[in-house]
């Protein structure tokens, strides 16, 4: 065997560890990255856009209403519907006469509760100061 072989030989056993050891690092990288994100995660009990209170659905209203209802909730809400019907209407929607249409906000992660907590919230915006 020449020089040459084994000098080839050699230059290729070192790249393939200089690979293996670039594959080491990127894997821990992406460890590295994903457990924090995995233990958040795992401990994060409180699902995305949850009420718990009054003040909740009035951050909630601010954040995601009061755009298009006016902040005192005076534009396209009629708070002679029932509590059950202007509910749905939060989770599923209503196409209206015009754009822009009311989103539904069930499959953004609202649930009934929560929905129940922003018609209340809206129905005490839109009464009269004592």
């Amino acid at each position: 065997m020449s020089n040459n072989d084994e000098a080839e030989r050699l230059d290729k056993k070192i790249s393939e560890e200089n690979i293996m050891k670039s594959n080491r690092v990127k894997f821990l990288a992406i460890i590295l990255i994903l457990l924090p994100l995995f233990v958040l995660a795992l401990f994060n009990n409180k699902p995305v856009g949850t009420i718990i209170n009054a003040a909740d659905a009035a951050e909630t209203y601010k954040a995601k209403c009061a755009m298009c209802h006016s902040p005192k909730a005076e534009k396209a809400f009629d708070p002679a519907k029932t509590d059950a019907e202007l509910a749905e209407i939060i989770m599923k929607g209503k196409k209206g006469e015009k754009p822009p249409y009311m989103p539904g906000f069930e499959a953004k992660g609202m649930t009934a509760d929560e929905a129940k907590a922003l018609v209340i919230y809206m129905k005490e915006l839109r009464k009269p100061a004592q």
